[in-house]
């Protein structure tokens, strides 16, 4: 029993060694992640850019649409868009 002490002991040590002795491949590793864009994610932020560019152009449309009722001489029609002037 008193022969596994010693061993439980180092236990922590032998840990914090690896540790210390792993920590930079993992920084390397972690640095290359980070510095590189996998395809799964540059797909993902073209699909957030594109949805915000399509929800700012709605909310463009909605008050050219809300600005032509209020002062339909003011409006001028779109070419391709048809309820500018009806």
């Amino acid at each position: 029993m008193m022969a596994a002490v010693p061993l439980l002991a180092t236990g922590g040590c032998v840990r914090t060694a690896w540790n210390v002795a792993t920590l930079p491949v993992k920084a390397v590793g972690k640095g290359a992640d980070v510095m590189t864009t996998s395809p799964k994610e540059r797909d993902e932020k073209y699909v957030r850019q594109q949805r915000k560019q399509a929800e700012r152009d709605e909310k463009e449309r909605r008050e050219r649409e809300k600005e032509c009722r209020k002062h339909p001489d003011r409006c001028e029609a779109e070419p391709g868009y048809a309820g500018a002037r009806r």
